[in-house]
């Protein structure tokens, strides 16, 4: 087997090949050229490698049974994105024009749509066709779950009295439950009991919690050069993660009182603001808190992935990429 940067990177590879393939100069292009425009756009394409790990484990080495699930989570992936885009209004995925900003809203609407039928397409090609009502059940409960977190999300913008649970929550429905679907749907293609996908999957959503946690901590307390991103951005957004929750948790009365009007303001220089919620939020250890539930949740999500059977090799593999997606440099 290949050391596990190579194994990982060979399956991207030939993941991006499958899915240039589906390609085409199909009629209209206003739908669907915006549909190859963002699935070419990049990403890390995380989702699919661990749907095509999950099959290896359980003998699928060609991967032509979890392939279809591959390209499956991928295009949902996207329709998400796409339409996420469109409800924030943002101007840019990965660096590149949404597609509601180079062609239209419209356009953005009814490409993600065709998007997400799709995404069945993909997954009713499987060859295990004895696996395809599982599959179908798993992408509906997953796909459900992320309108479903979505919609949190939205929701939380505008109430002041979110809980800490009640967070966790919706980052697991918008973000953990697809990569423990992509996982579960993976080994369910090649033929794994549902115990197996089921510890996969819990696997999946574990780490995903995990990655999310350190992804909060990292844009309020990493270093810019190397996260790529805005140091503070949710701070200057008023944005109100695990962090924000938990530091108003923790402050005094008068703690939490400026810690609200900070987070109600929005000066034309955020550097003295984003200065003050940090010195805040280190001030009752939120770093350690956020560093500690984080490492709670992988340490569960390494005890799922024991406990399921099949190749051990792929087991490293999968963890190896999950310790990779967790210790990015702070």
């Amino acid at each position: 087997m290949p050391n596990q940067p190579n194994q990982i990177n060979q399956l991207r590879e030939r993941f991006i090949s499958e899915l240039r393939a589906t390609f085409s100069d199909q009629e209209p292009r206003g739908l669907y050229a915006p549909i190859d425009y963002i699935l070419d756009l990049g990403g890390k394409r995380i989702r699919p490698v661990v749907a095509l790990l999950a099959a290896q484990m359980f003998g699928d080495e060609d991967l032509k049974q979890s392939m279809p699930v591959a390209l499956a989570v991928e295009v949902f992936h996207n329709f998400t994105l796409l339409h996420d885009d469109i409800m924030d209004d943002s101007p840019l995925r990965r660096g590149q024009q949404t597609v509601h900003e180079k062609w239209d809203i419209n356009t953005g609407i009814l490409s993600g749509d065709l998007m997400l039928i799709q995404a069945y397409q993909h997954l009713c090609e499987v060859s295990n066709k004895t696996a395809l009502p599982a599959l179908l059940c798993t992408f509906n409960r997953v796909a459900t779950g992320v309108c479903e977190g979505q919609q949190y999300d939205v929701d939380f913008e505008s109430r002041d009295d979110v809980t800490i649970a009640e967070y966790l929550m919706m980052i697991e429905l918008k973000t953990a439950v697809l990569l423990g679907g992509a996982l579960e749907m993976g080994a369910l293609s090649a033929g794994a009991s549902q115990a197996d996908a089921d510890h996969l999957y819990a696997f999946g959503r574990l780490t995903g919690l995990a990655f999310q946690l350190q992804d909060d901590l990292l844009d309020t307390f990493g270093d810019s050069a190397s996260t790529g991103k805005l140091q503070g951005n949710d701070i200057i957004r008023n944005k109100k993660t695990f962090l924000f929750l938990k530091a108003m948790e923790l402050l005094d009365e008068g703690g939490r009182e400026e810690l609200n009007r900070l987070f109600s303001e929005s000066p034309e220089d955020p550097t003295p603001k984003v200065a003050r919620v940090t010195e805040m939020m280190i001030s009752v250890g939120i770093p350690e808190e956020v560093a500690r539930l984080r490492d709670e949740f992988q340490a569960k999500a390494y005890a799922h992935l024991d406990a399921a059977g099949g190749s051990t090799e792929v087991k490293k593999v999968l963890r190896a990429l999950a310790e990779s997606l967790l210790q990015r440099i702070s």
